[in-house]
Protein backbone atom coordinates (compact mmCIF):
# COMPACT_ATOMS: atom_id res chain seq x y z
CA UNK A 1 0.00 0.00 0.00
CA UNK A 2 2.65 2.67 0.67
CA UNK A 3 4.28 1.91 -2.46
CA UNK A 4 1.22 2.41 -4.69
CA UNK A 5 1.00 6.04 -6.69
CA UNK A 6 -0.91 9.00 -5.35
CA UNK A 7 -4.55 9.54 -7.74
CA UNK A 8 -3.67 11.66 -10.74
CA UNK A 9 -6.94 12.97 -11.77
CA UNK A 10 -7.67 14.23 -15.19
CA UNK A 11 -8.47 18.62 -15.06
CA UNK A 12 -11.08 20.51 -17.52
CA UNK A 13 -9.28 22.90 -19.64
CA UNK A 14 -12.59 24.91 -19.24
CA UNK A 15 -12.77 25.16 -15.37
CA UNK A 16 -8.86 25.29 -14.81
CA UNK A 17 -8.89 28.21 -16.80
CA UNK A 18 -11.61 29.83 -15.47
CA UNK A 19 -11.66 28.75 -11.75
CA UNK A 20 -8.42 27.95 -10.55
CA UNK A 21 -7.30 31.11 -9.69
CA UNK A 22 -9.96 31.26 -7.65
CA UNK A 23 -9.17 29.14 -5.40
CA UNK A 24 -11.64 26.24 -6.77
CA UNK A 25 -9.61 22.66 -6.82
CA UNK A 26 -11.12 19.97 -9.61
CA UNK A 27 -10.22 16.58 -10.40
CA UNK A 28 -11.95 13.55 -12.78
CA UNK A 29 -10.31 10.80 -11.05
CA UNK A 30 -9.73 7.21 -12.65
CA UNK A 31 -9.94 3.90 -11.32
CA UNK A 32 -5.90 4.71 -10.94
CA UNK A 33 -3.85 5.45 -7.66
CA UNK A 34 -5.71 3.35 -5.30
CA UNK A 35 -5.92 0.44 -2.87
CA UNK A 36 -8.38 -2.17 -4.02
CA UNK A 37 -7.50 -5.26 -5.85
CA UNK A 38 -9.33 -7.57 -8.16
CA UNK A 39 -12.64 -5.99 -10.09
CA UNK A 40 -12.26 -2.86 -8.01
CA UNK A 41 -8.62 -2.26 -9.01
CA UNK A 42 -7.66 0.10 -8.10
CA UNK A 43 -9.35 3.89 -6.78
CA UNK A 44 -12.95 2.29 -5.87
CA UNK A 45 -14.71 5.08 -4.01
CA UNK A 46 -18.13 3.10 -4.07
CA UNK A 47 -19.08 2.96 -0.49
CA UNK A 48 -21.97 0.88 -1.58
CA UNK A 49 -20.06 -1.83 -3.65
CA UNK A 50 -19.07 -5.15 -2.56
CA UNK A 51 -15.22 -4.08 -1.97
CA UNK A 52 -13.69 -4.43 1.22
CA UNK A 53 -14.76 -1.55 3.10
CA UNK A 54 -11.15 -0.19 4.59
CA UNK A 55 -9.88 -0.26 0.90
CA UNK A 56 -12.18 2.10 0.21
CA UNK A 57 -12.11 4.81 2.56
CA UNK A 58 -8.37 4.48 1.91
CA UNK A 59 -9.14 5.45 -1.55
CA UNK A 60 -11.38 8.07 -0.82
CA UNK A 61 -8.99 9.50 1.57
CA UNK A 62 -6.53 9.92 -1.31
CA UNK A 63 -8.59 11.75 -3.29
CA UNK A 64 -9.24 14.26 -0.73
CA UNK A 65 -6.03 14.74 -0.22
CA UNK A 66 -5.38 15.39 -3.67
CA UNK A 67 -8.17 18.42 -3.38
CA UNK A 68 -6.31 19.30 -0.32
CA UNK A 69 -9.32 18.73 2.35
CA UNK A 70 -9.85 16.27 4.82
CA UNK A 71 -11.16 12.94 4.45
CA UNK A 72 -14.77 13.77 6.22
CA UNK A 73 -14.20 16.86 4.10
CA UNK A 74 -15.16 14.90 1.16
CA UNK A 75 -19.01 15.39 0.77
CA UNK A 76 -21.04 12.26 -1.50
CA UNK A 77 -24.61 11.32 -1.87
CA UNK A 78 -26.61 8.01 -2.00
CA UNK A 79 -27.22 8.66 -5.82
CA UNK A 80 -30.74 7.51 -6.88
CA UNK A 81 -30.79 8.63 -10.51
CA UNK A 82 -33.31 11.63 -9.16
CA UNK A 83 -33.57 15.19 -10.20
CA UNK A 84 -32.82 16.14 -6.82
CA UNK A 85 -29.84 19.27 -5.64
CA UNK A 86 -28.82 19.85 -1.89
CA UNK A 87 -26.94 22.39 -0.72
CA UNK A 88 -24.21 21.59 2.21
CA UNK A 89 -21.97 23.90 4.53
CA UNK A 90 -20.74 21.08 6.45
CA UNK A 91 -19.53 17.61 6.51
CA UNK A 92 -22.58 15.26 6.29
CA UNK A 93 -22.54 12.69 9.81
CA UNK A 94 -24.80 9.66 9.66
CA UNK A 95 -26.68 7.87 6.31
CA UNK A 96 -26.16 9.26 3.12
CA UNK A 97 -28.19 12.06 1.47
CA UNK A 98 -30.45 10.41 -1.51
CA UNK A 99 -29.91 13.23 -4.23
CA UNK A 100 -27.88 13.53 -7.22
CA UNK A 101 -26.14 16.64 -6.92
CA UNK A 102 -24.07 19.18 -4.15
CA UNK A 103 -23.71 22.53 -3.53
CA UNK A 104 -21.47 24.37 -1.95
CA UNK A 105 -20.19 28.00 -1.15
CA UNK A 106 -18.25 26.90 1.65
CA UNK A 107 -14.30 26.79 1.81
CA UNK A 108 -12.26 23.42 2.89
CA UNK A 109 -15.18 21.21 1.81
CA UNK A 110 -15.21 19.12 -1.62
CA UNK A 111 -17.89 17.77 -3.59
CA UNK A 112 -17.49 14.50 -5.32
CA UNK A 113 -20.10 12.86 -8.18
CA UNK A 114 -19.75 8.59 -8.50
CA UNK A 115 -20.23 7.11 -11.78
CA UNK A 116 -19.44 3.80 -13.67
CA UNK A 117 -20.88 4.92 -16.94
CA UNK A 118 -23.11 7.69 -16.02
CA UNK A 119 -21.95 11.49 -16.69
CA UNK A 120 -20.11 13.07 -13.76
CA UNK A 121 -20.53 17.23 -14.18
CA UNK A 122 -18.25 19.71 -12.20
CA UNK A 123 -19.74 23.23 -12.32
CA UNK A 124 -17.99 26.66 -11.04
CA UNK A 125 -18.96 30.11 -10.40
CA UNK A 126 -15.46 31.60 -9.56
CA UNK A 127 -16.75 35.12 -9.02
CA UNK A 128 -19.18 34.09 -6.45
CA UNK A 129 -17.25 30.58 -5.09
CA UNK A 130 -19.99 28.57 -5.50
CA UNK A 131 -19.38 25.33 -6.85
CA UNK A 132 -21.48 21.68 -7.86
CA UNK A 133 -21.10 18.16 -8.56
CA UNK A 134 -23.88 16.25 -10.13
CA UNK A 135 -24.17 12.65 -11.21
CA UNK A 136 -26.28 13.01 -14.51
CA UNK A 137 -27.32 9.47 -15.84
CA UNK A 138 -30.27 9.55 -18.51
CA UNK A 139 -32.72 9.40 -16.46
CA UNK A 140 -31.38 12.18 -14.14
CA UNK A 141 -30.45 14.13 -17.25
CA UNK A 142 -33.74 14.06 -18.58
CA UNK A 143 -35.77 15.40 -15.68
CA UNK A 144 -33.52 17.79 -15.12
CA UNK A 145 -30.85 17.16 -12.45
CA UNK A 146 -28.33 19.58 -14.58
CA UNK A 147 -30.30 22.77 -13.92
CA UNK A 148 -31.47 21.84 -10.34
CA UNK A 149 -28.19 22.31 -9.70
CA UNK A 150 -27.79 25.37 -11.54
CA UNK A 151 -30.41 26.89 -9.72
CA UNK A 152 -28.91 25.46 -6.30
CA UNK A 153 -26.13 27.90 -6.90
CA UNK A 154 -27.65 30.55 -8.37
CA UNK A 155 -29.36 29.80 -4.59
CA UNK A 156 -26.00 30.70 -3.27
CA UNK A 157 -25.50 33.95 -5.51
CA UNK A 158 -23.86 32.69 -8.67
CA UNK A 159 -24.74 33.79 -11.93
CA UNK A 160 -25.49 31.61 -14.94
CA UNK A 161 -23.42 33.69 -16.92
CA UNK A 162 -20.69 33.17 -14.91
CA UNK A 163 -20.76 28.88 -14.42
CA UNK A 164 -18.39 27.03 -16.01
CA UNK A 165 -19.22 23.08 -16.45
CA UNK A 166 -17.59 20.12 -17.09
CA UNK A 167 -18.62 16.54 -17.89
CA UNK A 168 -16.20 13.78 -17.19
CA UNK A 169 -15.86 10.26 -18.15
CA UNK A 170 -19.34 8.88 -19.77
CA UNK A 171 -20.00 6.24 -21.77
CA UNK A 172 -20.07 6.88 -25.66
CA UNK A 173 -23.08 6.53 -28.14
CA UNK A 174 -20.82 3.61 -29.67
CA UNK A 175 -20.71 1.48 -26.80
CA UNK A 176 -25.13 2.41 -25.40
CA UNK A 177 -26.98 0.60 -26.90
CA UNK A 178 -30.72 1.17 -25.72
CA UNK A 179 -34.19 -0.30 -26.78
CA UNK A 180 -37.19 1.25 -28.40
CA UNK A 181 -39.05 2.03 -24.94
CA UNK A 182 -36.35 3.68 -24.24
CA UNK A 183 -36.06 6.41 -27.41
CA UNK A 184 -39.76 6.65 -26.73
CA UNK A 185 -39.33 8.12 -23.29
CA UNK A 186 -36.73 10.79 -25.20
CA UNK A 187 -39.13 11.76 -27.78
CA UNK A 188 -42.36 12.19 -25.68
CA UNK A 189 -40.05 14.66 -23.68
CA UNK A 190 -39.44 16.62 -26.85
CA UNK A 191 -39.37 15.39 -30.70
CA UNK A 192 -36.23 16.95 -31.31
CA UNK A 193 -34.30 14.35 -28.82
CA UNK A 194 -34.37 12.03 -31.90
CA UNK A 195 -31.47 13.37 -32.74
CA UNK A 196 -29.59 12.17 -29.71
CA UNK A 197 -29.94 8.45 -31.37
CA UNK A 198 -28.70 6.40 -34.70
CA UNK A 199 -29.10 2.66 -35.47
CA UNK A 200 -27.44 -0.11 -33.78
CA UNK A 201 -26.13 -3.29 -35.20
CA UNK A 202 -29.39 -4.90 -34.05
CA UNK A 203 -32.62 -4.01 -35.24
CA UNK A 204 -35.07 -2.42 -33.11
CA UNK A 205 -32.46 -1.46 -31.16
CA UNK A 206 -30.20 2.10 -31.24
CA UNK A 207 -27.46 3.87 -29.67
CA UNK A 208 -27.53 6.78 -27.74
CA UNK A 209 -25.62 9.86 -27.26
CA UNK A 210 -25.38 10.69 -23.15
CA UNK A 211 -22.67 12.91 -23.99
CA UNK A 212 -24.10 15.50 -26.42
CA UNK A 213 -27.70 14.97 -24.88
CA UNK A 214 -25.60 16.32 -21.54
CA UNK A 215 -24.08 18.95 -23.20
CA UNK A 216 -26.58 20.52 -25.17
CA UNK A 217 -28.80 20.71 -21.79
CA UNK A 218 -25.72 22.31 -20.45
CA UNK A 219 -25.76 25.06 -22.69
CA UNK A 220 -29.55 25.54 -22.78
CA UNK A 221 -29.65 26.42 -19.41
CA UNK A 222 -26.84 29.23 -20.21
CA UNK A 223 -23.92 28.01 -18.78
CA UNK A 224 -20.13 28.20 -20.24
CA UNK A 225 -20.07 24.03 -20.79
CA UNK A 226 -17.38 21.31 -22.10
CA UNK A 227 -16.84 17.55 -22.32
CA UNK A 228 -13.97 15.43 -21.77
CA UNK A 229 -15.36 13.02 -24.41
CA UNK A 230 -13.54 9.94 -22.81
CA UNK A 231 -15.78 6.77 -22.69
CA UNK A 232 -16.01 4.81 -19.69
CA UNK A 233 -16.29 1.79 -21.61
CA UNK A 234 -14.13 1.62 -23.92
CA UNK A 235 -11.21 2.43 -21.73
CA UNK A 236 -10.74 -0.49 -19.15
CA UNK A 237 -7.48 0.86 -17.76
CA UNK A 238 -8.75 3.96 -16.74
CA UNK A 239 -12.31 3.46 -16.06
CA UNK A 240 -14.78 1.63 -14.10
CA UNK A 241 -17.77 0.49 -16.45
CA UNK A 242 -21.25 -0.43 -14.99
CA UNK A 243 -22.44 -1.98 -18.58
CA UNK A 244 -18.95 -3.53 -19.46
CA UNK A 245 -19.37 -5.58 -16.15
CA UNK A 246 -22.92 -6.99 -17.05
CA UNK A 247 -21.82 -7.59 -20.37
CA UNK A 248 -19.24 -9.91 -18.65
CA UNK A 249 -21.36 -11.66 -15.99
CA UNK A 250 -18.85 -9.92 -13.28
CA UNK A 251 -20.73 -9.48 -9.40
CA UNK A 252 -20.10 -6.29 -9.06
CA UNK A 253 -18.29 -3.14 -10.42
CA UNK A 254 -15.84 -0.19 -9.08
CA UNK A 255 -17.03 3.68 -9.00
CA UNK A 256 -14.74 6.39 -9.89
CA UNK A 257 -15.25 9.72 -8.78
CA UNK A 258 -15.11 13.27 -9.66
CA UNK A 259 -14.95 16.03 -7.48
CA UNK A 260 -14.41 19.98 -7.23
CA UNK A 261 -13.42 21.47 -3.96
CA UNK A 262 -13.25 24.93 -2.66
CA UNK A 263 -9.55 26.36 -1.29
CA UNK A 264 -9.99 28.23 2.40
CA UNK A 265 -8.19 31.58 1.16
Amino acid sequence: MLNTPKPEPIRSPLIEEHAASAGIRHGFFTREGGVSSGIYASLNVGIGSQDDREDVLENRARVAAALGVAPDHLVTLHQCHSADAVVVDEPLDGPLLKADALVTNTPGLALGALAADCGPVLFADPKARVIAAAHAGWKGALTGVLESAIEAMEGLGAKRENIVATLGPSISQENYEVGPEFVDRFTAEDKDNAVYFRPSGNPERSLFDLNTYTLDRLKKAGVAASMLGLCTYADEERFYSYRRATHRGEPDYGRQISAIALETI
